[in-house]
């Protein structure tokens, strides 16, 4: 391999690996590379095994590590973090276009114009290609969000479910949130809570909720809504949010509940 098509080769293995991480990852396996003292993946690969809990996402970098190191192996990793920068820079500027529409589940008065709260989640869903992360206070009979996310499933795309719980103190309601998921979803997606003793408490010591309603696909797409995932937040509500798409917000929210899994905060079911 020349150089120039050893260039090539980190260029596109570098692109396509930004692509596929949240950027808080990227920047992880970036100092991690900057701290390697030889091009030599095995301290690298020691600080990925600490700092992504994620298996997928893992396994994404330990291949781009072994790529490295069969096919370039006298690049250094100073310029192997130089090449995942430069990628992530590109791929921001690629993103950088925002549009924001309003979404909208209630009566039509055809003053303006209104995405309904269901499609734009499905659209969410149904354009994702590699990453989508799902947060929702409750879940309640969601036959087409349910279809739409097994088959992301089947497509590749890794799905992060965060869910509320309606007695967070009784275990077994975690299951029938997952059961108004359906089997096909549960099974297919990683499904994450909030633990009791991770959450903040008032002064008579009433613990916090998680009340958050949005979703996120690839860095690029971001409803943010008052509705829950339900047939009533779906037709008969009033409910109101936002469809984000493009510009660095849907990145930012993708990589804060990323933070916040890796730091233990949202724990695993």
């Amino acid at each position: 391999m020349t150089d120039v098509d050893t260039r090539r080769f980190l260029a596109g293995e570098s692109a396509a690996l930004v692509r596929a991480l949240p950027s808080s990852l990227v920047d992880l396996l970036v100092d991690a590379l900057e701290h390697a003292a030889v091009a030599d993946s095995a301290v690298v690969r020691a600080r990925i095994i600490n700092d992504f809990s994620n298996p997928h996402y893992r396994s994404l970098v330990f291949t781009f590590l072994d790529q490295w190191r069969a096919r370039a192996p006298d690049v250094s990793a100073e310029a192997v973090a130089l090449s995942l920068m430069a990628a992530e820079q590109c791929e921001k500027a690629h993103q950088g276009g925002q549009s924001i529409e309003l979404v909208w589940t209630g009566p039509d008065v055809g003053q303006i114009p209104l995405r309904r709260t269901e499609q734009a989640i499905l659209q969410v869903i149904e354009c994702a290609s590699r990453r989508l992360t799902i947060v929702s206070y409750a879940v309640y009979n969601i036959p087409h969000i349910r279809e739409a996310l097994v088959r992301a499933a089947q497509k590749g795309v890794v799905i992060n479910v965060v869910l509320e719980t309606p007695d967070k103190l009784e275990t077994e309601n975690a299951y029938c949130t997952l059961k108004a998921l359906g089997p096909a979803v549960a099974s297919r997606c990683s499904v994450y809570l909030w633990p009791l003793d991770k959450r903040s408490r008032d002064g008579s010591g009433k613990a916090g909720l998680l009340h958050v309603k949005c979703a996120v696909s690839d860095a690029n797409r971001l409803p943010l809504t008052s509705a829950n995932l339900t047939e009533y937040a779906f037709t008969v509500n009033m409910e109101l949010g936002l469809l984000v798409t493009g510009g660095e917000l849907p990145g930012k929210v993708e990589n804060h509940f990323a933070r916040l899994i890796q730091n233990g905060i949202l724990a695993k079911l």
